[in-house]
């Protein structure tokens, strides 16, 4: 038993390191960098400066259009993952939606820059049915779709995997017993899901929170996130301590999400064991 365990523990020494080389350290590094100004002088200021109008009117943004992501994203991804698991080659078309995952996010970006473009296909596409050229590219809604395109796979696995193992029986006995089409979803589809949905919620909303790349590139920098001027301060004005600042912040909200989405999860996984029991 006792050798057992000491190859248990072995193998755990590569993920610990990981762990410490990968997470723990370059957080701790964001907390201390949060401490100090330009000049390299401790301060507290940061985080003063972070609540200030701007900053706080930066974060409302962020968790906006975090939230409209996250919304569309399930909008989209909950009829998907169910007309999914009613097909004949599910594992195909599951598999169809995750390629484009596989693409590189800045390919994905430069390709609907040629899509939105004043001369591109959808302004080609308007004039032809007679509407005229309009300005998509650099306005919230090119920054939502390009965005809610690129979450929606992360929404529709765990939804997917959700009704998948879902007992069908529970569905026919609703039916046996009078339930309409909409009263089972909301009684005994939707509730027995949720562990899904709330795990594409949070693959969705949290990566969501802390985008740059698209907002300067679709959104043309209309759109200012916090991951926004995370970049400005590392890469533009060199301020790593307000960076760093707005970093651990993000960090709070994202631990804070994840804390209560897994609890609710727990809570569901363990009603499931009581129903089963």
């Amino acid at each position: 038993m006792q050798t057992k365990a000491s190859a248990r523990n072995a193998y755990l020494i590569p993920y610990v390191l990981w762990m410490v080389l990968f997470v723990v350290a370059p957080v701790l590094l964001v907390v201390y960098y949060s401490f100090f100004d330009v000049e390299g002088n401790f301060t507290l200021g940061n985080y003063a400066r972070f609540f200030t109008p701007v900053y706080m009117q930066m974060t409302l943004s962020s968790f906006w259009y975090a939230l409209l992501i996250t919304v569309f994203s399930l909008l989209i991804s909950y009829p998907t993952a169910y007309l999914l698991t009613r097909t004949k080659h599910k594992q195909l078309w599951l598999l169809l939606i995750i390629l484009p995952s596989w693409i590189n996010l800045l390919l994905k970006a430069y390709a609907f820059i040629g899509l939105f473009g004043t001369y591109g296909l959808t302004n080609s596409l308007l004039e032809v049915i007679g509407i005229g050229s309009q300005q998509i590219l650099f306005t919230d809604f090119s920054f939502i779709f390009v965005s809610v395109y690129i979450f929606i796979p992360f929404m529709i696995l765990p939804i997917f995997n959700a009704l998948e193992e879902m007992n069908p029986s529970l569905i026919y006995a609703a039916r046996d017993l009078g339930a309409s089409s909409w009263l089972t979803f909301r009684r005994v589809i939707f509730p027995l899901t949720l562990s899904g949905v709330k795990s594409g919620c949070q693959a969705v909303f949290i990566p969501a929170l802390s985008l740059f790349m698209i907002t300067r590139l679709i959104a043309g920098n209309r759109v200012i996130t916090l991951g926004t001027a995370i970049e400005q301060h590392f890469l533009v004005t060199q301020d790593w301590g307000m960076g760093s600042t707005i970093a651990v912040f993000l960090i709070i909200a994202m631990a804070l999400i994840m804390f209560l989405t897994g609890s609710g999860n727990k809570e569901v996984r363990h009603g499931k064991k009581r129903k089963t029991v």
